[in-house]
């Protein structure tokens, strides 16, 4: 269990280094070269150590084209965009609605039985978000759609949307067609990214490259850092965990990330912590709590496995 909390206060930190770096540059050229940086890097790696992970199927090629729309094109630039005028602990925060997701998701893809006190826990953690959702941060305001809900808060809540999906995608893609962890990030950061620098040629404006003027240098550095952490490190932690964990376990367990990116926001952004997300936090809490009991019960959990054994299986 300590790995998954390991693994939830470092990506945590993604949302204060996305708002950092989206003063340098725009969404769709940021997440370009952050996803092309790390998919050459990945399939780079497999080509030295296991060329013979690129003999895939037709079907298992479509499968990681799908991946590369949801979880890295569209849930990147809706992100990104939507960071531009949220806090980052409410961005944060906002794809705790993932576990509601991947519930429906897994159901339909993995036929995963839910339950009653499922059910129960589901309804919990989706009350416990309303203060969040209530409590407009940064310059949210401007972009009102309806409600107390802003354009930047929906294109947030779609890019969980998509992320979830893609997860669920990976799993089908890691686990049933036998593609590896590695293989399906690097190709699919590397197709997204492709993606990205497509529309960033017909929507950014070239001059003549999007970057704020004088500001290369951390460009560039900020990226390198960037995908090494998040993209390396933790996309593929998190695809070794879900070999482990069910996908609505794992992003039940995101609830911790917004308590870490408040504290981060606070110590690099200055933004002053917002009373919602503690509120929320321990509201949605009760719901983990609550599902993470069913989980057991069903045996989609297993308690002995630990990751070292994971390990071992590559």
């Amino acid at each position: 269990m300590h790995w998954l909390v390991l693994l939830y206060a470092t990506w945590s930190s993604f949302f204060v280094t996305g708002k950092m770096m989206l003063a340098l540059s725009t969404p769709l050229f940021l997440t370009a070269t952050r996803m092309l940086l790390a998919g050459v890097l990945l399939l780079g790696y497999l080509a030295i150590r296991r060329r013979s992970e690129f003999k895939l199927s037709r079907a298992q090629w479509i499968s990681i084209g799908f991946l590369a729309l949801f979880s890295i094109f569209l849930t990147n630039i809706l992100e990104f965009w939507g960071l531009q005028y949220l806090s980052a602990a409410k961005t944060c925060f906002i794809y705790s609605l993932s576990p509601f997701l991947a519930a429906l998701f897994s159901y339909i893809h993995f036929r995963e039985k839910m339950t009653k006190v499922k059910w129960i826990g589901l309804i919990i953690g989706f009350l416990g978000m309303t203060p969040v959702f209530m409590a407009q941060t940064g310059s949210e305001e401007l972009f009102n759609a309806f409600g107390f809900f802003s354009w930047p808060t929906l294109a947030i809540i779609g890019a969980a949307i998509f992320s979830v999906y893609g997860w669920v995608v990976l799993r089908l893609v890691v686990k049933d067609n036998q593609v590896s962890p590695v293989m399906a990030n690097g190709s699919s950061m590397l197709i997204g990214g492709s993606m990205a620098l497509a529309a960033s040629m017909f929507v950014d404006t070239w001059s003549p490259i999007p970057i704020t003027e004088g500001s290369i240098s951390p460009f560039i550095t900020g990226t390198i850092g960037m995908t090494f952490l998040y993209n390396i490190i933790c996309y593929n932690v998190y695809g070794l965990m879900l070999r482990r964990f069910t996908a609505t376990f794992l992003s039940f367990m995101g609830i911790l990330s917004p308590i870490f990116a408040s504290l981060t926001g606070w110590l690099l952004l200055g933004e002053t912590p917002s009373w919602q997300i503690f509120v929320s936090t321990a509201i949605v809490s009760v719901g983990l709590w609550i599902f993470y009991q069913s989980e057991i019960k069903q045996g989609y959990f297993k308690r002995s496995e630990q990751p070292d054994d994971l390990k071992a299986r590559e």
